[in-house]
């Protein structure tokens, strides 16, 4: 499909009280498509649904509804909040998708940063119907692919706590998740760490973080790969040499701010960067080989492998 050329529809919908998510689908595909839901990053505590790669390039015009969500921020909510409505989406565009051209069977989840995060912890409970304090459901919150821009993914691990409390924890985009420093809130933030969630029969997944990242550590991201592959579960790691934090937006979204530029539109403008790769599985190994530096394009092939049964990838 010509990206170029691609017409969509656009709408706009209420999938929770007060959160909205926007949905882009080419106009011309008859059957159901897969979904990909972006989940926009911002330290928990910033942007929206706006704050998104573009929808129609990434990756309406290969044949996909891609939808991008609004979640309630920190830190008038707390974790679990921010997971509880990125599951409510899923279970919407589920419970709603003959109404959006959506195959319910084939959803994916893909996010930056702190959206990556909640892209994490959505994916290592997909098997799970109904979490602790989650409302009361028969629609599914699974989802069948994820992708992880360098997100957080073992809270603890962000803070030497056998050393002295330093000034800015109790500020940290962290501690607006949790309602506390991490020291302080250690339950919370195990709750909310993926790598500390992961069990067998996790949907695929592909990391990507930059060795260069100085607010999220690379380390992060291979911990939830170490995880995810322990526990017998189909997972890719690209680790890109250079690269900061932000690269899967583009170039105008600030995700953290006006005052904080970041790598935004490096994934756009780099995408033939030098990485290191891991992978456990031959399609992983394949997609590694075929695609040696990180990109958009490895990443709609490895979404064309998970969310299009029969699709030759790479």
């Amino acid at each position: 499909m010509d990206t170029a050329s691609t017409v969509v529809r656009r709408s706009t919908v209420e999938y929770a009280p007060d959160l909205l998510l926007d949905l882009v689908r080419p106009a011309e595909a008859a059957h159901p498509l897969p979904a990909i839901v972006w989940v926009h990053g911002g330290g928990w505590r910033l942007q929206d649904r706006t704050a998104c790669p573009d929808l129609v390039q990434h990756f309406a015009g290969h044949g996909y509804v891609m939808v991008s969500i609004d979640y309630r921020l920190a830190p008038g909510t707390c974790h679990p909040g921010q997971l509880f409505d990125v599951r409510r989406a899923v279970r919407w565009l589920r419970a709603n998708a003959a109404d959006h051209g959506i195959d319910p069977d084939r959803i994916g989840v893909w996010g930056s940063s702190a959206g990556g995060h909640l892209a994490a912890l959505t994916g290592v409970h997909s098997a799970t119907t109904r979490l602790r304090g989650e409302e009361p459901t028969t629609v599914d919150s699974s989802v069948q692919a994820v992708v992880d821009g360098y997100g957080p993914a073992d809270l603890p691990g962000l803070v030497d706590l056998s050393a002295e409390r330093t000034p800015g924890e109790g500020h940290s985009p962290e501690a607006s998740l949790l309602g506390g420093a991490i020291r302080d809130r250690l339950d919370a933030a195990r709750s909310a760490s993926p790598a500390l969630h992961v069990a067998p029969g996790a949907p695929p997944f592909l990391v990507m973080h930059g060795v260069a990242d100085n607010l999220v550590p690379f380390t992060q991201s291979v911990a939830l790969y170490d995880a995810l592959v322990a526990h017998g579960n189909d997972a890719i790691l690209y680790l890109i040499e250079g690269f900061g934090h932000g690269f899967f937006n583009p170039g105008h979204v600030l995700e953290l701010g006006p005052d904080q530029t970041l790598d935004q539109g490096r994934l756009e403008r780099d995408p033939q960067a030098p990485a290191s790769t891991r992978a456990v599985s031959d399609f992983g190994r394949a997609l590694t080989e075929r695609y040696s530096s990180a990109s958009f394009a490895a990443i709609e092939a490895f979404f064309s492998h998970t969310l299009k049964p029969g699709t030759r990838t790479p």
